[in-house]
């Protein structure tokens, strides 16, 4: 099976940012070629993005409750991080798969971001990856968190308090009423 994004079912005046969510999820998988957990990218020709298909649930409706996928998901992230590739997503639970095998997967890398060198920028980015594993970690397994996990999901990175305190409002409101979906508090997209 196989997942495809055409620009061109886009509405017009997002055209534009479309291409650039796709350039941005082409790059990234293109990158992460041959990492288990990640969807394989087929295709890109600047306007059609074909990538494959991932069997799974999404983390909101498999609620993983075993440190397994947990330490997986992590040395899964590990991997991109590796590579150069900062998901930018992993807050939204849909992004978050548990396969059919149990062990975790990815999805969405519109909002990657990609560099060869890891630099400060880098880091902070990775680092946020993280945070937002350790939110469903504490979600669905609080009892594992160890110290140091604790510590990291009391300190957020400061564009991330900023982006709550300022953005994150006018962002849902241009994503619920200009594009007819959100995030519904880990239920998945809902589309009116």
């Amino acid at each position: 099976m196989v997942i495809v994004r055409d620009i061109a079912a886009a509405r017009w005046w997002a055209r534009r940012f479309a291409r650039r969510a796709a350039a941005r999820e082409a790059r990234a998988l293109e990158r992460l070629d041959g990492i288990d957990g990640v969807p394989r990218l087929l295709r890109f020709d600047g306007r059609v993005l074909e990538r494959s298909f991932m069997a799974g649930l999404p983390m909101q409706q498999a609620q993983p409750r075993n440190a397994a996928y947990f330490r997986q998901a992590r040395r899964l992230l590990a991997s991109l991080h590796r590579r150069g590739v900062v998901h930018n997503d992993l807050a939204k639970e849909p992004n978050w798969l548990v396969c059919d095998d149990g062990t975790p997967g990815m999805v969405d890398f519109q909002l990657a971001f990609t560099r060869r060198r890891r630099g400060r920028l880098f880091r902070v980015l990775a680092r946020e990856d993280i945070r937002h594993l350790l939110k469903h970690k504490r979600t669905y397994m609080p009892e594992l968190l160890t110290r140091r996990e604790l510590h990291i999901l009391a300190t957020p990175a400061m564009h991330a308090r900023v982006w709550r305190q300022t953005a994150k409002r006018l962002y849902k409101l241009i994503a619920r009423k200009l594009f007819g979906y959100w995030d519904n508090e880990g239920q998945g997209r809902v589309r009116r």
